[in-house]
């Protein structure tokens, strides 16, 4: 079977075509500039790139312009379309209405487009990427996985806030979570490294570092907690949000700066994390060689999100009542050897050690870096959200 994985944004359309006989991707590539001048599209296949110019007014061009590309004599990956068995869509929110992913009939679309207020910057774009997909292959088996539903497992004590229970029962304000895909993979392949698949007491704490980042307690496989919130806004600092904050500092910065509310969340979404504590950049690369250089607001910005991934780290700990395992993922967990390093200095205490030299020099695959003596096993795993999505895609579809 071969799916087509489709992870549509408001501009962009990236893809992946995987052959889930090996589980590898056989052609991948993005479209950007989707509704604007100057679109293209980088399309790799067996390692070579080529980049294809077209006018892509809508998200149904952009597909059509993938489907080209996929069966093209020169640069293609299959023979025809007829080989596209079905088609997994990345879709942020599933609300309250999903548990798992779903086959996308015309009932669940609506139920979906329902939710829309939810993610209302990334929802919009999923849903159209599907019905670009639609028009375009119909009969193809389309299912959608959701970026919050592996979080659908959290207790009560752990998503509702403590504010009147009928802002739940009205409008559903509560933790959702998010990056659930890359949660989900990395807990099952690290409980599968360790032999310890389909044990209910097993208990993970998993860490997607990126330009977004989360941090999710997992036991016997099912999420109990996470740090990403109402939206991807709350939790650690990022690489623009701000993270965590008292909610009255809302009002008090819309007052200073003369804000409204709408530009408030936006500053807090795009001009704060690591970017604005430290006046350099989003970028951990950017940020670590001016801290080397001397630079105090980049140190500091490190220091904050290695500190407060630090604590979400022990917190989950004890809401686990322990920990077995520690994983690393994402671009910064699976990248910056020196965030790994002082996220977990100091939590000897609790077993959980570290083989510095392992953290500076990473093989390929699955890494432990946990030291000889460590009780706790530090990993370092690179998360596959793609593939996340063509499994349950194929077990769907079929």
């Amino acid at each position: 079977m071969k799916v087509l994985v489709i992870n549509a944004g408001s501009s962009s359309l990236k893809y992946q075509l995987i052959d889930m006989a090996t589980e590898k991707a056989i052609a991948k590539g993005g479209c950007e500039r989707i509704g604007l001048d100057g679109a293209f599209c980088k399309h790799k296949v067996n390692g070579k790139e080529v980049v294809i110019e077209a006018a892509m007014p809508t998200h149904k061009e952009a597909i059509q312009v993938v489907l080209d590309a996929l069966v093209d004599k020169e640069h293609g990956a299959i023979s025809s379309m007829k080989e596209i068995d079905a088609v997994g869509h990345r879709i942020v929110h599933s609300g309250e209405v999903f548990n798992d992913s779903v086959l996308l009939t015309e009932d669940v679309m609506k139920k979906i487009e329902g939710l829309s207020e939810l993610a209302p910057l990334h929802q919009p774009a999923n849903i159209i990427g599907v019905r670009a997909c639609q028009a375009i292959m119909p009969g193809v088996p389309m299912v959608g996985v959701f970026d919050t539903a592996f979080h659908s497992t959290m207790p009560e004590k752990a998503y509702i806030y403590g504010i009147p229970y009928e802002a739940y029962t009205d409008y559903k304000i509560r933790r959702y979570g998010f990056h659930g895909t890359s949660h989900r993979f990395v807990s099952q392949e690290a409980a599968k490294y360790l032999g310890r698949e389909g044990d209910e007491s097993f208990k993970v704490v998993t860490l997607h570092l990126g330009n977004g980042s989360s941090i999710s307690a997992v036991k016997g496989g099912k999420s109990v907690d996470t740090s990403m919130s109402f939206t991807p806004l709350g939790g650690v600092p990022m690489g623009t949000r701000s993270g965590d904050l008292d909610p009255a500092i809302v009002e008090f910065l819309a007052e200073k700066y003369k804000m409204t509310l709408s530009e408030t969340i936006t500053f807090l979404n795009k001009k704060s994390g690591v970017s604005g504590l430290s006046g350099v950049s989003s970028d951990f690369r950017d940020l670590t060689k001016a801290a080397a250089e001397g630079n105090h607001r980049a140190a500091l910005a490190l220091d904050v999100f290695n500190y407060s991934c630090k604590k979400y780290l022990g917190a989950y700990a004890a809401a686990m009542g322990g920990v077995d395992c520690v994983v690393f993922t994402a671009g910064i967990g699976e990248h910056v050897g020196v965030v790994r390093e002082a996220i977990v200095s100091g939590l000897e205490f609790m077993g959980i050690e570290m083989d510095k030299e392992k953290n500076e020099h990473l093989g390929d695959g699955i890494c432990d870096i946990t030291a000889k003596d460590g009780k706790v096993k530090i990993l370092v795993i690179p998360t596959n959200e793609e593939l996340v999505i063509a499994r349950d895609t194929e077990r769907l579809a079929k």
